[in-house]
């Protein structure tokens, strides 16, 4: 579609796909830029932060705040501006060529831009106790929830660079951190594998796997099983970080968007993409920090530079029509 006919009344202006802390932050940013934006927010709004019951290290909120009573207040803000939110999945897109198109399971949308804000899924080990306790012990992120278990038995599962640097950072809380891996040796580089295993504090149960998680209101325990004598046995346990990596949510790119090897999708700036009016924004592309303020402010770069996209986009159109 050439740019003198983008003024379709039915188009949105900019559609926001993803409603984590990036996806709600780019939707205030772009309502009170007056660009009436359309968020699908999948089946369930918030992100991981739904998932996640105290959060401490979110600005403003000096005594924490349950996750999602967090993402609430983000999508209240949202839509005191004018976002208009849906709570539906993308199940196909097509940024092949203009108007850029976004299909749902019972609509069809044209776009002049679009955010991808889809973050990113951490992998659990899919264990019995581990959904239950979720946010009551188990954990995915020691960024977020290692403060909660100061002088506490900390566990990691895992063992590549993440689960070294996870076990690594829980040092400074915990009073003992012991790592659980499948292998006899780590996957992690060697720097990283040389300072976890020259710690002082942490201790690595090799071969091995947490098979159950113990624990009525939180964690008290866990069953691990060494998996070359098949002996299982429980240990104390105050705490289980799963430390297996994440999974992006771009399944639903694939062919339209350039990814990396892991699935992330990818950004020479941070917030553009390979494809003239599309967008990205938090951890669907930061597989680095992957914070709910991190992802805040991605959300707020996307919708920035979506704006002055739109503003060079309609500076075109008129200077074509006054030809």
């Amino acid at each position: 579609m050439k740019p003198t006919e983008s003024k379709n009344p039915e188009m949105e202006r900019v559609i926001i796909i993803g409603s984590g802390p990036a996806g709600l932050t780019a939707a205030i940013y772009a309502a009170r830029s007056n660009l009436n934006p359309l968020v699908l927010a999948g089946g369930l709004y918030g992100g991981q932060l739904m998932l996640t019951t105290d959060v401490e290290n979110y600005p403003g909120f000096a005594d924490g705040i349950m996750g999602p009573d967090l993402m609430i207040r983000f999508r209240e803000q949202a839509e005191r501006f004018g976002a208009r939110i849906e709570s539906v999945d993308v199940t196909s897109v097509d940024f092949t060529q203009r108007p850029l198109a976004v299909r749902t399971l019972d609509a069809a949308y044209e776009a002049e831009t679009v955010i991808v804000a889809t973050g990113a899924s951490a992998r659990w080990l899919g264990i019995p106790g581990e959904e239950r306790l979720r946010g009551r012990g188990v954990s995915s992120c020691a960024t977020c929830d290692g403060a909660f278990f100061r002088d506490k038995h900390i566990f990691v599962v895992g063992g590549g660079d993440s689960a070294a640097e996870e076990a690594l950072f829980l040092t400074r809380f915990g009073r003992r951190v012991t790592l659980v891996h499948r292998r006899d040796r780590l996957r992690a580089s060697k720097i990283m594998a040389d300072r976890l295993l020259s710690h002082d504090k942490i201790a690595v149960i090799w071969n091995s796997a947490v098979e159950e998680v113990h624990g009525d209101t939180h964690v008290t325990g866990l069953r691990i099983r060494n998996l070359v004598d098949d002996a299982a046995y429980d240990v104390e346990s105050d705490a289980l970080f799963v430390a297996i990596g994440h999974t992006p949510n771009t399944a639903v790119f694939a062919g339209q968007l350039d990814l990396d090897e892991r699935g992330y999708l990818v950004s020479p700036d941070g917030t553009s993409t390979g494809v003239e009016g599309v967008f990205v924004a938090g951890d669907v592309n930061d597989f680095r920090y992957r914070q709910a303020v991190t992802a805040a402010g991605a959300g707020c770069r996307a919708a920035m530079d979506t704006e002055k996209y739109l503003e060079a986009l309609e500076f075109k159109v008129d200077s074509l029509a006054q030809l």
